[in-house]
């Protein structure tokens, strides 16, 4: 195990652990076998899982875990109550040395909490961001953060946000340059409240090195218009529920369009290719793979429901930012924004 890419992955979290992670470990396995797996859960289990897996089981060690953390447990009880678990232990895994990133499907609250105790933030990093990935019209897809992790950010912290999902981006599509928007009621440079105002006349005034393109409104999201949207996990999470209750929409609304007569019957028939490759595209297992953003270690979220293929989608993730130099990037910026003059971190009187 101590050759290659050592993965963490949490073998009990999830609605549907641990059979799709181990279903996961394999599809991945199947593509890339120089990594390594450590996967932490109830032995019995994943061992009969694992016999069914042979490339998984070839490159898989089984860590036993006495214990699981389920989706109900608050972050609190998680952390008095957590010791021992497949979700601690995996998180633990990381901050010995033992692998190079974590990953779960399990409970979102009691992950935070448990990465964050045990890892802790970045020197210049005041808090964590939750970064997803939502397809986009121009065929790639944005980063958008946080969409969780705190409910209020103040200026600096999203400009933290941005320097974290700018490089999160670079790490995952490969683009040099990613640009990055602040998200807003509007484009114009009066619109929206202090602290987003004060965040793009820090990253103006900073010298922070990114391409910033200014405000983003909600529709550039979908549109693709910049690489990375930043805004506070309040507004986040209504933004990426709403998208997620908008695909599903959709496309139920397609499906009962298609198999509403027999014309549309035979019409959903020739246009099937087309349709398939509608569906791939929308699957949001496709770009399954949150990362917490700004922890002295790596730790991706996989969605609770992913299934095999999803949960395969979220190790990808975490092997792109494992063989990156994300961290460097971010602690570059970082330093930048902290020798930022003090009066361009004030607020605006109004």
């Amino acid at each position: 195990m101590a050759d290659g890419l050592v993965l963490s992955i949490d073998g009990m979290g999830g609605d549907n652990a641990p059979d799709i992670v181990v279903e996961g470990v394999d599809i991945v396995a199947r593509k890339r076998n120089e990594l390594r797996f450590l996967i932490h859960g109830d032995e019995a289990r994943l061992k009969a899982l694992l016999d069914k897996y042979p490339e998984a089981k070839a490159v898989s060690e089984i860590v036993p875990a006495e214990k699981a953390i389920g989706m109900e447990v608050k972050p609190s009880q998680a952390l008095r109550q957590g010791k021992g678990s497949s979700l601690w232990n995996a998180v633990a895994a990381v901050e010995t040395g033992q692998a190079h990133a974590v990953v779960s499907a399990g409970n979102t609250g009691a992950y935070m909490a448990i990465a964050m105790f045990r890892l802790r933030t970045m020197e210049g990093v005041h808090r964590p961001a939750l970064a997803a990935r939502w397809p986009a019209a121009n065929g790639g897809y944005v980063v958008i953060l946080d969409v969780g992790a705190n409910v209020e950010a103040d200026g600096e912290q999203l400009v933290e946000f941005a320097i974290m999902g700018e490089a999160f981006q670079r790490a995952v599509s490969g683009k040099e340059r990613p640009t990055v928007g602040l998200l807003n009621v509007g484009s114009e440079d009066q619109k929206g409240h202090e602290e987003i105002r004060t965040a793009a006349r820090l990253i103006r005034e900073s010298g922070v090195d990114m391409d910033f393109r200014g405000f983003a409104e909600g529709d550039d999201i979908s549109k693709g218009t910049v690489d990375v949207v930043v805004t506070d996990g309040f507004t986040g999470n209504i933004a990426l529920k709403t998208g997620e209750g908008t695909a599903r929409l959709v496309g139920q609304l397609l499906r009962e369009s298609l198999t509403s007569g027999i014309l549309a019957k035979l019409g959903a028939l020739i246009a099937y290719p087309a349709l398939k490759q509608l569906r791939a595209r929308m699957d949001p297992g496709t770009f399954n793979g949150a990362l917490f953003l700004g922890l002295n270690g790596l730790v991706v979220k996989s969605h609770g429901s992913a299934n095999g293929s999803g949960y395969a989608a979220a190790i990808g993730v975490a092997e792109k930012m494992a063989r990156s130099h994300y961290r460097e990037e971010i602690a570059r910026n970082l330093e930048r924004l902290s020798r930022a003059p003090v009066a361009a971190k004030v607020e605006d009187a109004g």
